[in-house]
């Protein structure tokens, strides 16, 4: 699922910015279980932010890994967990209504309770592929 204003191509001329309402991350997340997966995504053309809504079943588990570019917020929407913060996954618990900081560079892991865990991410957009030179090609 995608914003709604996501489908608008646009017109020639510009609109002027209005803010609306997105979705109901809540009722996202009290839909029927579904297998662990991105329940909404932010894709509004000319967005600054990439956001997600995504749901990790009961026991299942995003291995550790680090995002080295970008910071990111996590809000848990529904559901409980435990964070795997730093290189030795140091187990931090978080329940829905917890606000989480990512800052760029950090290794972390994050498992799903019994009950599942449902949250949205916040992060600057990433930025587009783009063709660059091939790097130098070290010491013969």
């Amino acid at each position: 699922m995608t914003s709604e204003s996501a489908a608008d191509s646009g017109s020639a001329k510009q609109a002027e910015p209005v803010p609306r309402l997105l979705c109901d991350a809540r009722e996202l997340a009290a839909e029927p279980p579904v297998p662990s997966g991105v329940l909404w995504k932010l894709a509004e053309s000319g967005r600054q932010l990439d956001a997600n809504v995504v749901r990790i079943a009961p026991g299942g588990r995003i291995a550790a890994h680090a995002e080295a570019r970008l910071d990111v917020l996590l809000l848990v929407v529904a559901g409980d967990g435990v964070l795997g913060a730093g290189a030795q996954e140091e187990a931090r618990p978080v329940a829905e209504g917890a606000l989480v900081w990512l800052p760029r560079g950090s290794t972390r892991s994050i498992s799903a309770g019994e009950r599942g865990l449902t949250y949205l991410t916040v992060h600057g957009r990433r930025p587009g592929l783009g063709i660059t030179a091939r790097p130098a090609d070290g010491p013969a």
